[in-house]
Order: C-alpha cells, then sequence, then structure tokens
C-alpha cells in the first residue's frame, strides 16, 4: 500500500508553527514508515530547506516531495490542500491519504485519515481572528464528517469531536502523543553548566508554550506575583519560553503592570531551542500549565518526564494526561495557583513525590505507541476503502 501525508505544518523556523502540532508531524513522518515497513510514504512538506541531519535519518521507505509554492503563508497553503494535494496523491498511487492536522480536502482520490488535536476554536472562539475562527470551524467539522477515520490526541478531545462536530463515536479513536527520548532526567553537573550558562540562578519556576490567550499567561504572571513578593522567595525567578503567537501584548503589559519585568523576576525566552528544552525541564524547580484548554498538553508531559513537578489546570485534557502525578488547579483561581506554587517551591515530601511519579506517569507515552496505533487506523481505513471500491464495482457491473 502507498500512504500520502500532508506535512506541510512541518517547520523547522524558529516561531510559534514549532510547537506541538510541528512535533507531532515530525513524529508521525519519522516513525509511520518503520510501523508499516512492507509500505511506501510520501511526504509532501513545505519549499522550506529541509535540514540534512532530519533528511538522512528519514526511513527508506518514505520519500519526501518538496512543493514548489510558499505554504509556510497559510492563503497559499490551503490553496495548495484543497487544489493540488488530490492530484499529488493520486500521482502518487495512495490507497490512503493522512491529514494530521484537522483539514482534509474537500476532494481526495482515496480515503482520508484525519487527526483533530482539539477544538479550540469553539470552546473558546473570542482567542482567534474571526477569519481563522470561520475556516476553522468551517473545515475542520467537514473534515470530521467526512474522513474516513478520525484520530483524536486524548479522550478528552475525542468527546469534543463527537458532541461539537457531530461524528459518530465509531469512527474516532484516541491515540495519545508521546514524549521523545530526549526528555529525561540530567545529572545535577550538567544543570549547574546549564543555568551558569544562562545566568540563572536560585529556583526556576517554568512554563513553555506559545504565547497566546488560551494559554491563561495573565494568571500565571499575577500568582507568580504574589508568590514573589513572600519572605524566602526572593530567589525565585519565573522563566516563560515559547514564541509569540497572537493576541499576546496584554502578557508582556501584565508583566510590567506587576513590575516583574523591570525587577528581572521574570524573563522571556522567545523560542527555546532543542538541545536546550530538556535542560530547561530539568533545572526548573516547578513547571506551570495554566491553560484555559487543551487537546493534549505536551509540555507538561515533557517536564515530568525529566522528573520536573508539575501544576496544571483542571482542563479535561491536562488532567487526563497527568492524572495523579501532578497537581491540578482551576484555571480561573489565581490563589489557588499562588498557593500550588509556593507548595511545590518549597520541596519537601510532596514535591519529592511527583519527582518520582513523574517519569512513571511519562513512560506510558511514547511516540513509537503513538506511530504504531495511527498506522492501524490507516490500515483501517484503507482497508475500508477497498471494501466500498469492490461494491461500487460490483454494483456497475450488475447495471
Amino acid at each position: 500500500m502507498r500512504v500520502a501525508i500532508n506535512a506541510h505544518l512541518l517547520a523547522f523556523s524558529a516561531d510559534y508553527r514549532q510547537a506541538g502540532l510541528s512535533r507531532y508531524i515530525y513524529e508521525m513522518v519519522r516513525l509511520l514508515p518503520g510501523a508499516m515497513p512492507g509500505d511506501r510514504f510520501t511526504a509532501f512538506v513545505g519549499n522550506a530547506p529541509v535540514p540534512p541531519d532530519f533528511a538522512a535519518a528519514l526511513p527508506p521507505n518514505l520519500r519526501l516531495s518538496p512543493s514548489r509554492f510558499p505554504t509556510q503563508r497559510a492563503p497559499v497553503r490551503i490553496a495548495w490542500e484543497q487544489l493540488v494535494l488530490p492530484f499529488a496523491a493520486r500521482r502518487s498511487r495512495s490507497g490512503v491519504l493522512f491529514c494530521p492536522v484537522n483539514v482534509r480536502p474537500v476532494v481526495s482520490p482515496c480515503p482520508t485519515v484525519v487527526t483533530i488535536h482539539d477544538v479550540i476554536f469553539l470552546r473558546y472562539p473570542k482567542a482567534f481572528h474571526p477569519l481563522k475562527r470561520m475556516y476553522l470551524t468551517a473545515m475542520t467539522g467537514w473534515s470530521a464528517r467526512h474522513a474516513a477515520r478520525v484520530v483524536t490526541v486524548s479522550e478528552a478531545t475525542r468527546q469534543d469531536v463527537i458532541d461539537l462536530l457531530g461524528v459518530a463515536p465509531e469512527r474516532v479513536t484516541t491515540v495519545h502523543n508521546g514524549v521523545s527520548e530526549q526528555f529525561r532526567p540530567v545529572a545535577h553537573q550538567a544543570k549547574r553548566e546549564f543555568l551558569a550558562r544562562q545566568g540563572v540562578e536560585g529556583r526556576v519556576v517554568l512554563y513553555v508554550g506559545t504565547l497566546e490567550p488560551r494559554k491563561n499567561l495573565t494568571v500565571l504572571l499575577q500568582s507568580f506575583a504574589s508568590v514573589a513578593s513572600k519572605p524566602g522567595m526572593e530567589d525565585v525567578t519565573l522563566i516563560i519560553g515559547g514564541s509569540k503567537g497572537w493576541y499576546y501584548d496584554e502578557v508582556f503589559a501584565t508583566a510590567e503592570r506587576l513590575g516583574l519585568g523591570t525587577s528581572g523576576r521574570v524573563r522571556f525566552l522567545g523560542r527555546v531551542p532543542d538541545d536546550d528544552l530538556p535542560l530547561w525541564y530539568n533545572v526548573a524547580t516547578v513547571f506551570a500549565y495554566p491553560s484555559l484548554y487543551e487537546g493534549f498538553g505536551l509540555p507538561a508531559l515533557e517536564a515530568m518526564a525529566c522528573g520536573t513537578p508539575v501544576v496544571v489546570s483542571t482542563t479535561p485534557a491536562l488532567r487526563e494526561v497527568v492524572s495523579e502525578s501532578g497537581l491540578t488547579v482551576d484555571p480561573h483561581d489565581t490563589a489557588g495557583w499562588a498557593a500550588a506554587l509556593e507548595r511545590l517551591l518549597a520541596g519537601g515530601p510532596e514535591a519529592e513525590r511527583l519527582r518520582e511519579m513523574g517519569p512513571r506517569r511519562a513512560s506510558l507515552f511514547t511516540w513509537e505507541r503513538s506511530a504504531a496505533a495511527t498506522a492501524r487506523v490507516l490500515a483501517e481505513a484503507a482497508q475500508q476503502g477497498k471494501r466500498r471500491s469492490t461494491l461500487t464495482k460490483g454494483r456497475r457491473a450488475r447495471t
């Protein structure tokens, strides 16, 4: 069988696109061919240069097909997905088309499998530009209802797809994201050297993620300001890592209003290099993730894999991922966030318990398992398409 993958949101540039979605596509492109060794894959990518080390590590049964068009621009990418991708999939004689980010082409020459990561545009519509919200609402809903199968990255998102998008439950399969192998505890000496290079002293509260409204960073800043003003907390720094997404001005304005920027108590890193990210997780005393809504919540799981105590919001997907291995707080409860941060910054048995439980919990989520489960869904969709094709030919023969 031949499998086509729409990998145009695979990003290597240092912007907000190189976040969870790009990581998901990267791991699927890297691992799906190994999970289906008897099949041949074509990954359609954008026209940006592909790093040589990435291309060299690709499996032999996968080829990259770069676009001639600048699909890093959203209008161009959307046009390519709808007008060019169907012909490209037909030319590659694909038996199934895998669309790993929410949307499939309206016309497809073969069965499609769509991964839906979240329905934030329905849960928090005001956090999106109106045109983007309208596009996502229309196309994600249509794609989910017309795909042969739908993959969701959490059971919470699966329920949203069923309830809000009207997809039959038997067509929706939950396949959790995984944690990459580089996210693991490191030696104390490596942590000391990294802190020295970064010019950081004392305890660290860490956040990693795109800067956008649903990440709820204003609550984190307010709760941290409350903690930072208390005796014994003079050495604590809030580190915020992540690229600017949209509607992020309020984050910086809040930091300035609280005096955190001028005092040096908060530091914005921007996009964190891949090599540095595991070290930031390791040196953090606490990882905080106060998001209003998540489809999965990969940064929290990566922090847990590194043995860092985490506190996350009580949104369904984060509770599903973290389970009992982290603290959960209502995302609107600023005082509750301040209390949770203070408890974990103080150390003691609770923080030690979470340091031990985190890696064990994270070990249940691997990209290899994700790829194997996704491979089964792709094979089922392709087989379903063959059955329908056979039935159609039979009807035509009888007429």
